[in-house]
């Protein structure tokens, strides 16, 4: 039984900090995890080391990251489904970018539009069908449930067979490339019907029983259709608690400064200069396993490698800034479901001083884990409801590499309740630590009744 349920969350204590999945550290204790190993609990030094992976003392000085190694044949818990995860997001990032550009060429033939006006692409079809059919075929024997945003009714239409060839072509396309990742493909190439069902299979609903995946295809459309960033998120929940996330951003550049610009344009100066650690790289595929307590990150696969686990993935950590005027805050670009006053004044009653830094997607929690900001505040405008694939890849990935997450109540975001974070207590607050979090509940304590929201 979990020591801790989202069932029954309770407000974080100030001072506290959200390590794991279900254990609190007090703030001011470093160096130190508590590793759950069954249904015991277990004070660790962070240096030592783990049942089947090492970790080497060999540092990155880009982000004070250390290598990663497998060490041992013994299996962990999940060990092969993150394995199998990473391995798919990876394929679906390859798949966006080859869409994307097509789309960033001027090629519009790709662009649907949705019940509630936001834009889907080929892209969102096809990598849930990818995705679905991976996870599908590697756990066939485990009755596969999937979570996911897309549907197949705008598919079923008359008039899209056009679309439908399409889609079918760019899986099969993407599918083709499974051996250089360590993955089985098909035989022979899929047929729509195939393809359709792939779709059509990611129809869960989730709850708090069992065990189903949260995938979301293409998190921030509006970014990849403007050639800026988004992400591919897929996650495991198991009775309720996310057990693993991972994260595939193709368009996160690698210097802190890009992320506020357009990639094309640095894209374009960085053709100008030789190539060096300083000129535009981007993409990467972050990833955690609960109660694990790190996070790992890994550059998107060149076109003329092999995939090879774990790919010299680099530990992440979040930033170690606990003053309000040096952080940065992330906030969603879209006005539609978030209020930007609200944060702004927010921001300012907190003390953050620095311009936020509007991102689409998941990328805001994957620049908070790499300690490129600080804080991602979001509250959502009356009548708005957080879907689940939106979130809990993010939330995981924050967690382990030693930040928090929580509702505007102090509370750890519901993921047992169905496709939305029912029962979400005003917005959702992201930090890096838990003095920031502390101070920013307040705020929103102090200045909520005021507000318009």
């Amino acid at each position: 039984m979990p020591y801790f349920s989202a069932n029954f969350a309770t407000k974080l204590p100030h001072g506290f900090v959200h390590n794991r999945r279900n254990n609190f550290l007090p703030a001011n204790v470093e160096n130190s995890f508590l590793l759950i190993l069954g249904s015991k609990r277990s004070l660790v030094n962070s240096n030592s080391s783990r049942p089947s992976v090492s970790f080497s003392n060999q540092t990155d000085t880009m982000e004070g990251q250390t290598q990663l190694a497998l060490s041992s044949s013994v299996p962990e818990k999940y060990s092969k489904e993150l394995e199998v995860a990473v391995r798919a997001v990876h394929m679906a990032c390859l798949l966006c970018q080859t869409v994307q550009d097509s789309l960033v060429s001027g090629s519009h033939g790709h662009l649907q539009s949705k019940d509630d006006n936001s834009p889907v692409t080929v892209a969102d079809w096809s990598v849930q069908a990818t995705v679905s059919w991976i996870l599908s075929e590697t756990f066939r024997n485990q009755n596969v449930s999937i979570v996911a945003e897309e549907d197949v009714e705008a598919l079923s239409k008359a008039d899209s067979a056009g679309l439908q060839e399409t889609i079918v072509k760019t899986v099969n396309q993407c599918l083709a490339e499974a051996p250089r990742f360590g993955l089985q493909g098909p035989v022979m190439a899929l047929g729509t019907s195939e393809v359709l069902e792939a779709i059509r299979r990611c129809n869960s609903t989730g709850g708090p029983i069992g065990r189903f995946w949260v995938l979301d295809p293409i998190d921030g459309t509006l970014g990849f259709v403007r050639g800026d960033q988004y992400a591919v998120a897929l996650a495991l929940i198991e009775d309720g608690e996310v057990v693993l996330g991972v994260l595939g951003c193709p368009n996160y550049p690698m210097k802190k400064e890009w992320l506020s610009y357009h990639y094309r344009y640095h894209k374009l100066i960085s053709k100008l200069a030789p190539p060096s650690s300083k000129t535009w790289d981007k993409g990467c595929v972050i990833y955690a396993k609960e109660g694990g307590g790190k996070a790992w990150m890994q550059p998107l696969l060149p076109a003329d490698k092999k995939f090879v686990w774990p790919n010299h993935a680099r530990q992440i950590q979040v930033s170690t800034i606990d003053n309000p005027a040096l952080a940065t805050f992330c906030e969603p670009v879209e006005k539609a479901n978030s209020s930007h006053s609200f944060t702004a004044g927010l921001a300012h009653s907190v003390g953050l001083r620095n311009q936020p830094l509007r991102v689409y997607s998941m990328v805001k929690y994957a620049a908070i884990a790499r300690g490129h900001a600080e804080v991602f505040m979001k509250f959502a405008r009356s009548g708005y409801k957080e879907k689940i694939w939106d979130h809990a890849a993010g939330v995981l990935i924050i967690q382990e590499a030693g930040g928090v997450v929580t509702d505007a109540g102090g509370r750890l975001l519901d993921f047992s309740k169905g496709i939305y974070l029912e029962g979400l207590d005003r917005g959702v607050i992201a930090c890096s630590g838990a003095k920031l979090h502390e101070k920013i509940i307040r705020a929103v304590d102090a200045s909520w009744n005021s507000s318009s929201l």
